[in-house]
């Protein structure tokens, strides 16, 4: 590979990015590229290399960046590029998609109120990726910038929940109780994840459980969320909260068995 295609991959390793490298590890009859052609490519698209240009290039991109999305294990696939592909060369390949510097533990948090303010920049010195869904870009930009930190400005945040891993780590402190409770509801409806907290007192738990029992959640999974969040430590202001909040992270992701905390 050429001098550029291996300083492309030192800068974007050197900036702790998740991408993925794809190489041609095997070719029969007629194809675009040669055994042992690479490229490289992030969440948003192909960043050097190439692995046949083209609709087998455009097919590998799709491919790499769901692994991204997803944080997908590394994978090999083969393609008749005819078949599968829908080019006019009957060969086939083999590719090799290795996920880089990807991050098994992902944190999803609702609201970029003051708290997240204080709570993301602490994540983000551990292992993991973060997502930050509110409907205000105006705090979502005070956010902290972080290759490992997706910032999602969406009107209904709750829509957000079905782009989630089961294995995500959930934080709702949104603008308040009407914003927070749609997607309580929406994830004790659609997933069981580890981790799903609403700040808030113990009088808003007891109300956000008797809304969930009239939203029809049975009285046993209406229980199933942490509010107030965090560990009793410290006091109330946002950054005490953003370390009792990782704390409790920690503890709920270090107690969980290895395939349930970090697989997505």
């Amino acid at each position: 590979m050429s001098q550029e295609f291996w300083q492309t991959f030192q800068e974007i390793q050197s900036s702790g990015q998740p991408f993925v490298m794809a190489t041609l590890v095997e070719t029969q009859g007629s194809t675009p590229q040669d055994m042992g052609a690479k490229m490289l490519v992030n969440e948003t698209g192909l960043l050097a290399g190439t692995v046949g240009g083209g609709k087998v290039e455009h097919a590998a991109i799709e491919t790499a960046q769901k692994m991204i999305r997803e944080n997908q294990t590394n994978q090999i696939v083969t393609w008749n590029l005819q078949k599968d592909i829908g080019m006019t060369c009957g060969g086939i390949v083999r590719i090799f998609f290795e996920q880089m510097q990807a991050s098994n533990w992902h944190i999803a948090i609702f609201g970029a109120g003051h708290v997240a303010n204080a709570l993301i920049p602490g994540l983000l010195r551990l292992n993991c990726s973060i997502s930050c869904i509110d409907a205000r870009s105006v705090w979502l930009d005070k956010i902290t910038e972080s290759p490992r930190l997706k910032k999602i400005e969406l009107e209904n945040p709750a829509d957000y929940l079905r782009q989630l891993s089961k294995n995500s780590y959930v934080l709702l402190m949104s603008q308040g109780h009407s914003t927070d409770f749609p997607v309580l509801l929406e994830a004790l409806r659609s997933n069981n994840f580890p981790y799903l907290g609403v700040i808030g007192s113990k009088s808003k738990r007891a109300t956000l459980i008797r809304e969930l029992r009239a939203a029809g959640i049975s009285p046993e999974r209406s229980e199933e969320f942490y509010c107030p969040i965090g560990l009793p430590i410290g006091n109330s202001s946002p950054e005490e909260i953003s370390i009792s909040v990782m704390a409790q992270l920690l503890e709920v992701r270090d107690r969980l068995p290895a395939s349930s905390s970090t697989e997505r």
